[in-house]
């Protein structure tokens, strides 16, 4: 790969966001989208993933990150697979991914629906598996995606970031914790 950079959001509500890329076929694409967990920074993490990483950017980055900012702040923003390098990933991942991408806005779906989507019904925890690594959040809206019981699962931004950016999208839930949407996307009518 060449080299790398970083291109750091410093305040969004969820804390920094550090976008990881490089150029590829002469354009600036994303390689790693690196959010704060709990209890963890974004920017310490591309530091131990990234030593010596350049700190950067260009029009093509600037322009991505404004609209990270905007989807953060409310606003309904898609983003196209072209910004991200998805050949970084294993096929079965890419498979999964760009299923993924293409739950709309305001939409979810679960591991297993997913699974059955890409013709492997019985490998919803090898998709939670893939969405769990996946690189690219946000961009690629892996929070769109439950548990088979409406429940959150997992997020690399903890389970409260998963919530509140659901909730941003006009996702509701019960008193339980529990999505109340009655439609999930691949799901047969």
């Amino acid at each position: 790969m060449k080299k790398i950079h970083q291109t750091i959001i410093e305040t969004t509500p969820y804390g920094p966001i550090a976008l990881v890329w490089s150029e590829f076929n002469g354009l600036p694409r994303v390689v790693r989208v690196i959010i704060a967990k709990p209890n963890s920074s974004a920017i310490r993490k591309v530091a131990e993933l990234f030593p010596g990483i350049v700190s950067t950017s260009c029009s093509e980055i600037d322009l991505i990150i404004s609209r990270i900012e905007a989807y953060l702040a409310g606003e309904k923003i898609s983003f196209t697979l072209d910004l991200v390098r998805l050949d970084i990933c294993s096929y079965f991942q890419q498979a999964v991914l760009q299923a993924n991408h293409a739950i709309p806005y305001g939409s979810v779906s679960s591991y297993g629906l997913l699974a059955a989507h890409l013709g492997k019904a019985k490998a919803a925890r090898a998709v939670g598996t893939a969405l769990a690594t996946n690189p690219f959040p946000i961009l690629i809206p892996c929070h769109r995606v439950l548990r088979f019981n409406r429940t959150l699962g997992e997020f690399g931004g903890g389970q409260q970031m998963k919530k509140a950016l659901l909730t941003a999208e006009g996702i509701t839930f019960d008193e339980t914790g529990r999505v109340t949407e009655n439609h999930f996307h691949y799901q047969n009518p």
